[in-house]
């Protein structure tokens, strides 16, 4: 363990400059600090840079753009392909695992390898991949990469070793399985049809093996051929030349007819005996018109044929083929079982399905029990046992995308309690009808490990809907889900004011999520610049909702002068600065043309009843000014112990008491300096004909060029109606569809009269989920379309250290607050309730309050905050803060225990607040001993020890990049710093020394969606959202990358392959049993010869035999061990044997060799040799 120490003597009133360059600047009280402090800090360290590092540990959600689906019936596990390379498998609940293919080519076809444990992926760039299965991590043991062909189609029969691979020019090639080489043996699409055609049949579409003789292999063409192949004669048994194209085939167990899928909407049924007609033709959607034809349907893009024992009728599984008249009608899963049709309408279009059957024998009564539909956003499993095909309920959460994720937040180690609290309100809610059987996929195996904890996750939506999920031993668990949208009014239709023509279509996404799990408050911010705060009860009730509103306007235009940007001296108190604390201004009565003091959403003011779970108590919202929308709200905090709630934007900052549901401050940001503002700023009127432009990224309506709010109302021609042309015409309006922190769609409407120059500041504001940005309707600014992907997708460009000349017409924005007990002066003794505030100009203030300790006071007495002036000052926007003992210790914030407001009252045991506080003089022996405050911004991390204000440790963190996301976290009985940077780094740095620990390029590429949800919590783990469906949860730890083996779940296990059914003496004698045939006669190098190298190359994977032995412990891993020492055993016993053999005929060549020699030698004599 290291030591550091720090000499803290001959403290000035000025702080001198750090290592880092700039200065750090204290509080200018003007004399010397009187309050103790430590002659000698000693701060142990235990953490190392062993102790870290990055891996994946579990994917959550649903797979994003689907493209393909296969099921092991023996292993019951299922795979899912997906568009970027990815491969889903899933098991049981708790047996999840992803793959990627390291080209990201998207994934065409998955097979199974059945009961061997084993997966085929056929990609788009024309590659075939053979995935190992048998280890908690699949990895690939053999890769073959087409040349001159491409894949359309695979089929590997059951417990074949090949592979029967079709191709866009008609050909049929043979890969052995075992040694991934091509086969000799090709079946030539000129072969394939008669010489008399002249045209070429299409790519191959269709490759299935006859149930009834697996020697015979059907084709299907794109173009309507179809040819049985006779793979011993090397011969076409026939071949079907139909009108229409094909889509899909599917056998009859019995292997004498098949059923087709066409693009006219038709399934057509043929019999083996007669092949120059299909003996049935069927439009399951198609209604005859009156001049006798069919009308018209869409494709039957697939169809399963599958006969069950019970019934004598088939099951006939399709999907597509209604018809075009309907337009609008949603897309459908249509079961045919007899006479009786059922169409499922789907919400999303269908990509793939399967019908699961009981047996994996083609030959065999097929005995079908569900469907698995994979839609293009969703995952439907329908059981297919009951007469009215109710779904299984989904045991994946595979609904986190049901509104698009616009925030999340993740927290680990919570209060043991509240899961099991959560989960109960949820399941009261939960919905009925789902099937009564057991989920269907439940291969593999899962155990909770041994160091878990509680974990919980929160996603934001952009309907406003809050999800809580249990995210304990790295699974995801639906527990309660909670409507913020319950709140307001809903908006008339036809109303044209505030509630239809402030808002448009997402007037209640979520842009921050505060909670506190100890208090179980909670608290959101929405789109609409509106903050809701909820309290936890198991008890329904029926309340009123208490509504603030706050008028939060920036006075005069504080900007930047650029005369003094650099050198920032230490500043005095600002003398006779005692703010007010001011009201909520009243409703306005004036039209609503005028939008003046009006929020953007009306909060029901009658009684409501709400349920148990979270109930609204407060909500605060911003009023409209003089025309002019508020500002997105930036920065929230909440401390449940001083019942204070802390809000600030672009304008200023508000704290509310929402105890006494009164604020106590409203200022804008250059009030909170006083005379201890570092910056010189200008006054000036707002510029005349201007016109603004939208930034319309991720659920933000920003101005690209930040500039200042305008004061006073608006100047635009044209009356009443002024305002609302100007927005709702070239302008924009003040909010937007949400865009989730999903989707990265641009919409972006440009001025073509100026160019402009998007603002850094603006980019970075918005990744940090704020917009800080004027709302001026005067200003132009034109983006062309590479500046917008580029900062849509890379947010890597360098910075300067210095403001730049746009940043110093930046608005100074709240961007971090948060409420602690600390020091608010140099001269303070003890700690105080204080509330720490951090702006986008690298700018820190620290706002001492009294709060009545007195329960009864505390709820008549007003609590009272001064601006004390104290400025720290960093390089960058403000993104966290944190604070520690003088032993390196957390201190966590103090907070009210949780109690049920709305539970009878017991007269034995009277409700009062109980707090528990965590001060620094509590954990310490001797009270008065300071801590340590670490506060990072974009650029830079310090370290303060207060109250003296000294500046002990600083560390540039980038210099290139900037940090999106920073967090004090608890790694191995410790805390770190760990920080995520714009250019994809993931930092850990030490505390308090800010020793680098780890730095780590995980994300080359870092887009906007995975900076607005990326976000660190205790234990070494982080998560965001890798796609606008999924979540991607990280570890930093060494501790867990070495545990995650076991927390894993296994993909195989071993199963005895069922047994083919005995058919009996009259059905084999009269030819009804399949007859096989030996492959490998056929196929093999002896007989088929090798396939051409230079049409396709074989490429050895990394999940070989190394990937077997490093396979996890348990049965199978014991299993696949000692598989591995029987074939090394074999082997070497094999080349033993080989070289004993080698030896013996060596030795027979010798006394061959001596025998004749001794045969030349004995008749001569002496003197002839």
């Amino acid at each position: 363990m290291k030591k550091f120490r720090k000499v803290l003597d001959g403290l000035t009133t000025s702080s001198p400059v750090n290592p880092g360059g700039s200065p750090a600047c204290g509080s200018a009280a003007g004399t010397p600090s009187t309050a103790p402090t430590p002659r000698e800090l000693e701060i142990q360290e235990t953490l190392m840079s062993e102790h870290f590092q990055i891996c994946k540990t579990v994917r959550h959600g649903f797979p994003y753009q689907p493209t393909a689906l296969a099921f092991d019936p023996v292993q019951k596990i299922l795979a899912i392909g997906s568009r970027s390379g990815g491969v889903r498998l899933l098991g049981r609940p708790g047996v999840d695992c992803h793959c990627q293919h390291e080209s990201g080519a998207a994934v065409l076809q998955l097979q199974f390898l059945i009961n061997e444990g084993a997966l085929v992926t056929a990609c788009a760039d024309d590659t075939l991949h053979l995935w190992n299965l048998r280890q908690r991590r699949p990895a690939i043991l053999h890769s073959l990469k087409f040349n001159r062909e491409r894949i359309t189609f695979c089929h590997l029969p059951f417990q074949s070793k090949w592979l029967y691979v079709g191709t866009e020019r008609g050909n049929t090639h043979i890969v052995n399985i075992e040694s991934f080489v091509l086969s000799g043996y090709v079946i030539m699409w000129n072969k394939a049809i008669e010489l008399s055609t002249k045209t070429h049949p299409g790519p191959v579409v269709h490759l299935s093996d006859s149930p009834k003789d697996e020697g015979k292999l059907l084709i299907g063409f794109e173009s309507g051929t179809i040819v049985m192949w006779d793979l011993r004669a090397k011969r076409a048994d026939f071949r079907i030349y139909y009108d229409e194209a094909i889509h899909s085939v599917s056998w009859h167990h019995e292997g004498r007819q098949f059923m087709c899928s066409h693009s006219d909407g038709s399934l057509s049924m043929w019999n083996l005996r007669n092949t120059a007609k299909p003996f049935q033709v069927t439009f399951p959607h198609g209604k005859t018109q009156r001049d006798g034809r069919k009308e018209s349907c869409k494709p039957i893009l697939k169809v399963e044929y599958k006969t069950s024992r019970n019934s004598s009728e088939a099951f006939v599984v399709f999907s597509g083929g209604l018809s075009y008249d309907k337009a609008g009608r949603r897309p459908t899963l249509t079961i045919m079982h007899g006479k009786a049709i059922t169409v499922l309408e789907m919400d999303y279009p269908i990509v793939d399905f399967l019908v699961l059957c009981e047996t994996p024998y083609l030959n065999e009564v097929q005995e079908p029990y569900a469907v698995v539909v994979l839609l293009e956003k969703d995952f439907v499993v329908v059981d297919l046992t009951q007469s009215n095909f109710p779904i299984f309920e989904n045991a994946y959460p595979m609904d986190i995308h049901e509104s698009p994720v616009t925030c999340t937040a993740y927290f680990a180690n919570c209060p043991p309690d509240i899961i099991p609290v959560l989960y109960s309100i949820g399941a009261k809610h939960k919905k009925t009808g789902y099937s009564h059987k057991e989920w269907p996929v439940s291969g593999g195996t899962w155990t909770v490990g041994s160091q878990t904890y509680p974990e919980i996750i929160i996603t934001g939506h952009a309907d406003g809907s809050i999800k809580f999920w249990d995210a304990t031993a790295i699974t995801l668990q639906m527990l309660y889900k909670l409507k913020t949208s319950k709140v307001f009014e809903k908006p008339k239709s036809g109303d044209v004011g505030r509630s239809a023509e402030l808002v448009e279509e997402d007037p209640f996404a979520i842009q921050m999520i505060n909670w506190c799990p100890q208090s179980r408050i909670f608290c959101i911010v929405g789109i609409s610049a509106h903050v809701i705060l909820y309290r936890f009860s198991k008890h329904d009730a029926n309340t009123t909702i208490t509504s603030l509103e706050v008028r939060l306007q920036c006075e005069m235009e504080d900007v930047i002068s650029p005369s003094d940007t650099e050198n920032t001296p230490c500043f005095s108190d600002p003398s006779g600065l005692s703010p007010q604390p001011q009201p909520p201004s009243p409703r306005s009565n004036t039209p609503d043309s005028v939008r003046d003091s009006i929020p953007c959403l009306k909060v029901k003011d009658r009684m409501i009843r709400m349920p148990p779970g979270y109930q609204a108590e407060l909500v605060v919202q911003l009023l409209w000014v003089d025309g002019e929308p508020p500002q997105q709200i930036t920065s929230l905090d909440l401390n449940s112990a001083y019942g204070l709630l802390a809000l600030g934007n672009c304008n200023g900052l508000a704290v509310v008491d929402y105890l006494q549901k009164t604020v106590l401050l409203c200022m804008n940001t250059l009030e909170l300096y006083g005379s201890a503002d570092p910056f010189q700023r200008l006054t000036r009127s707002p510029r005349k004909n201007r016109q603004s432009t939208s930034d319309h990224v991720n659920g933000h309506c920003t101005s690209p060029t930040s500039q200042p709010c305008p004061t006073g109302r608006a100047r635009v021609p044209g009356g009443p109606e002024g305002p609302r042309l100007a927005r709702r015409g070239p302008g924009r309006p003040p909010f937007r569809k949400a865009q989730s922190a999903a989707c990265m769609e641009v919409s972006l409407p440009v001025s073509s009269l100026t160019e402009g120059y998007p603002s850094r500041r603006a980019m970075l504001q918005q990744l940090h989920g704020v917009s800080m940005y004027s709302h001026d309707e005067h200003h132009i600014t034109t983006y062309s379309w590479s500046e917008r992907e580029s900062r849509e997708n890379s947010f890597s460009r360098s910075r300067s250290s210095s403001v730049s000349s746009i940043d110093r017409e930046t608005k100074e924005a709240v961007t971090t607050l948060q409420f602690a007990e600390s020091y608010g002066r140099k001269s303070d003794t003890l700690p105080t309730p204080c509330l720490w505030v951090g702006t986008s100009l690298g700018l820190v203030l620290i706002i001492p309050m009294s709060i009545p300790t007195d329960e009864q006071e505390r709820q008549e007495d007003h609590v009272t905050m001064a601006p004390t002036g104290t400025v720290l000052m960093l390089k960058g926007s403000i993104l966290r803060f944190a604070f520690l003992d003088c032993g390196g210790a957390l201190i966590n914030s103090p907070y009210e225990v949780w109690r049920d407001q709305h539970a009878p009252d017991d007269p034995d045991r009277p409700r009062k607040r109980k707090l528990v506080n965590f001060s620094p003089s509590s954990s310490q022996e001797a009270s008065g001993d300071g801590h340590l405050a670490v506060v990072c911004s974009e650029r830079q991390a310090k370290v303060f020890f207060m109250p003296s204000q000294a500046c002990l440790y600083v560390h540039n963190i980038t210099e290139s990049s900037f940090v999106l996301r920073a967090d004090v976290v608890s790694v191995c009985n410790s805390v770190c710093l760990a920080c995520f940077c714009a250019n994809g780094h993931i930092m850990t740095l030490s505390l308090p020394s800010l020793r680098p620990l780890l730095d780590v390029n995980y994300l080359p590429l870092t887009d906007m969606r995975i900076a607005r949800t990326f976000c660190f919590t205790n234990g070494g783990q982080a998560l965001y959202l890798c796609s606008p469906t999924e979540i991607q949860r990280i570890t930093y730890s060494q501790e867990m990358c070495d545990n995650l083996q076991e927390m894993l779940g296994e993909l195989f296990t071993p199963i005895e392959t069922p047994e083919a059914q005995n058919r009996g003496f009259l059905k084999g004698f009269f030819g009804g049993n399949a007859q096989t045939f030996d492959r490998e006669e056929l196929f093999g190098e002896a007989a088929a010869g090798k396939g051409s190298r230079s049409l396709a190359q074989h490429i050895p994977g990394q999940g070989g035999m190394e990937g077997m032995k490093a396979a996890a412990g348990g049965v199978v891993g014991e299993l696949a061990r000692a598989r591995i020492a029987l074939d090394e055993r074999g082997q070497r016993l094999g080349e033993l044997e080989e070289r004993t053999a080698l030896m013996m005929a060596s030795a027979d060549t010798f006394s061959k060799h001596a025998h004749e020699l001794m045969l030349k030698c004995k008749d001569k004599k002496w003197y002839q040799f």
